[in-house]
């Protein structure tokens, strides 16, 4: 299952306070969807996920599918590194109206690969929704394997995977060993390029809040056989991307978000602001 070229992981915009300013949210998401997105992860990593609430998660998951309508998939992120809490999760951004759920995997407690694919088993089947994995091994402290993701894709509603390990063999031998219908997304802004060369579906990026369009661009240039300008728009990206994750994410984004003129407040602690030179750098590559 696809869920379109790009998908953006969208930041969670917060008022002066640090609370969830839905007003705010609200442009986000019309912009998003004017620049570029085709899909929407609320309450990811670049969410601030570890900072939200539960009530304050399934607030949002309702705010944004409500203001979304319909017009592109919206992908709550309900995965932690506790089974019963995922599931609760899960159910509730079921019942407020999200599209699928993305499930990183469990972090802190490093389960071996049969409790990797236990957990997933358990959230999948007590779920409605599509489900997409998330391997994101330097935020989780655990890798998971292809076969365990090539296992777990032959649960029915197992359909993706968004994969952040950036090991290019792995994602070929997952490509290779799943469905046609299994959609592989890169979960890594700066290997976008290479993943589509391998059969990737898209990419669930955080460099689409600032250049979604180009991002498009890019995608469409590969797929309809123009691989130099497809090459040539990645080589021009690629100092935006890496500036983005030069500090811990998603304080870059946002603040190039602030300076954009789209309003999405700061970093909850432990996140911090940028620093002056920090912004000087990041202003440069989004005015060019």
């Amino acid at each position: 299952m696809e869920f379109g070229n790009v998908v953006t992981a969208m930041v969670t915009p917060f008022d002066a306070q640090g609370e969830i300013d839905f007003d705010k949210t609200d442009r986000l998401v019309e912009y998003l969807l004017d620049n570029g997105s085709d899909g929407l992860v609320v309450g990811g990593t670049t969410g601030e996920s570890p900072t939200l609430t539960k009530e304050e998660k399934v607030s949002l998951f309702r705010h944004v599918a409500e203001t979304v309508n319909g017009r592109v998939p919206v992908i709550a992120g309900t995965g932690s590194n506790d089974t019963a809490a995922s599931i609760a999760l899960t159910k509730e951004a079921e019942s407020v109206g999200a599209d699928g759920i993305m499930l990183v995997v469990p972090y802190y407690n490093k389960p071996n690969p049969e409790g990797l694919y236990r957990h997933f088993e358990a959230v999948a089947n007590a779920a409605n929704l599509p489900v997409m994995l998330y391997n994101v091994p330097g935020r989780t402290a655990v890798k998971m394997d292809a076969d365990t993701i090539i296992r777990l894709s032959k649960l029915e509603n197992v359909v993706s995977v968004k994969e952040a390990s950036g090991d290019l063999d792995q994602v070929s031998k997952i490509i290779e060993q799943t469905a046609e219908d299994f959609s592989v997304y890169c979960g890594e802004d700066s290997i976008t390029l290479p993943m589509l060369s391998l059969g990737a579906n898209g990419v669930v990026s955080v460099a689409s809040h600032i250049a979604g369009s180009k991002i498009q661009d890019m995608v469409h240039a590969y797929r309809s056989g123009d691989v130099r300008k497809a090459a040539s728009i990645h080589r021009k990206l690629l100092p935006l991307m890496n500036v983005l994750f030069d500090q811990p994410s998603p304080a870059p984004v946002k603040t190039g978000l602030n300076m954009k003129g789209i309003d999405v407040g700061h970093v909850r602690l432990p996140l911090v602001g940028l620093t002056d030179l920090e912004k000087e750098s990041l202003k440069k590559l989004i005015n060019n």
